[in-house]
C-alpha cells in the first residue's frame, strides 16, 4: 500500500484551476521526483497535502487515511514533512534554536527532548557551531537547518520544495548525499526541483505538471523522452 496517494486532487482559486485532476501514489522508502515549468501547481500540490490549503475536490491519503481536511498541524504530526521554497529562519533564534522548533511545536515533546533530538539531526547534517546566528549561515546551511527543522517532526514523508535552487556544484552534491541518507532513515521523499541532472539521479520516479495537470509519470529517461514534457518543460537539448 502506499504512504501516500493523491486522487483526483482539485485545487482552484476563484475561476483559476491550479490543480486539475492530479493523481500520483508515493511508496514508502522511495524518491519521487515533481517537476514542471513555473506556474505548473507544483507548490500548491504540497500545499495541499500539507494542508496549507484544502483541496476543492479529491483526496489526499496518508497511510491509508483520508487526510484532506485535516489542518496543517495534524498533519504534521502525523508525519507528513516539508521544506518551503523561500527559506524563513527566525532571525531571533540561533541555528540550533531553529531547528529545536520542529520538534517542540510539530510534534509536541519537551525542551530536553527537544534539544537531544535537535542535536542528533544537527550531527547527522553536518551542521556545526550550532550557536551561530542564522545571519551568519551559508546558503546550503540555512537549506539544511531548514530541512533539520522538517525532520525534528520525525516525519514519515517529506517534501523538499526546490532546496538545490542557488547551490553550486559542490553544495549540490552535498545536498544530493544529504537526501540519500535521509531516505536510509526510512523516509519517503518527494524532490520538487528544477535542477534536472538532481532529478536524474536521485528520483526513483517522476511526475510531470504542467499548467495544473498530470502531463506524465514514469521513470526518468522515459518521463525526459516523452514529446509532450520536451514541449512543456525540457525542450529539445533534452
Amino acid at each position: 500500500m502506499p504512504i501516500l496517494e493523491t486522487r483526483y486532487l482539485t485545487k482552484q482559486f476563484g475561476g483559476l484551476v491550479a490543480l486539475n485532476e492530479v493523481s500520483f501514489e508515493l511508496d514508502e522508502n522511495e524518491i519521487l521526483g515533481i517537476i514542471g515549468p513555473n506556474g505548473a501547481g507544483k507548490t500548491t500540490l504540497v500545499n495541499v497535502i500539507s494542508g496549507i490549503y484544502l483541496p476543492s475536490s479529491g483526496k489526499v491519503v496518508f497511510n491509508g487515511k483520508d487526510v484532506s481536511e485535516l489542518a496543517t498541524h495534524i498533519r504534521c504530526k502525523l508525519g507528513i514533512g516539508r521544506t518551503f521554497q523561500i527559506v524563513r529562519p527566525l532571525q531571533g533564534l540561533n541555528l540550533f534554536q531553529n531547528v529545536m522548533l520542529g520538534s517542540l511545536f510539530g510534534r509536541g515533546n519537551s525542551l530536553r527532548e527537544a534539544r537531544k533530538e535537535a542535536e542528533e539531526i544537527c550531527d547527522f547534517l553536518g551542521l556545526t557551531q550550532i550557536e551561530r546566528d542564522v545571519a551568519k549561515l551559508t546558503v546550503l546551511e540555512i537549506k539544511k537547518m531548514e530541512i533539520a527543522r522538517a525532520l525534528a517532526i520525525q516525519p514519515k514523508i517529506l517534501f523538499l520544495d526546490e532546496v538545490m535552487a542557488g547551490l553550486n556544484i559542490d553544495e549540490i552534491k552535498d545536498m544530493i548525499e544529504s537526501v540519500r541518507r535521509i531516505r536510509a532513515r526510512g523516509i519517503a521523499i518527494c524532490v520538487i526541483e528544477h535542477v534536472m541532472s538532481v532529478i536524474k539521479e536521485l528520483s526513483d520516479g517522476v511526475v510531470v505538471l504542467d499548467k495544473g495537470e498530470k502531463i506524465a509519470e514514469g521513470p526518468y529517461e522515459e518521463v525526459s523522452n516523452n514529446p509532450r514534457v520536451i514541449s512543456a518543460y525540457l525542450g529539445e537539448e533534452e
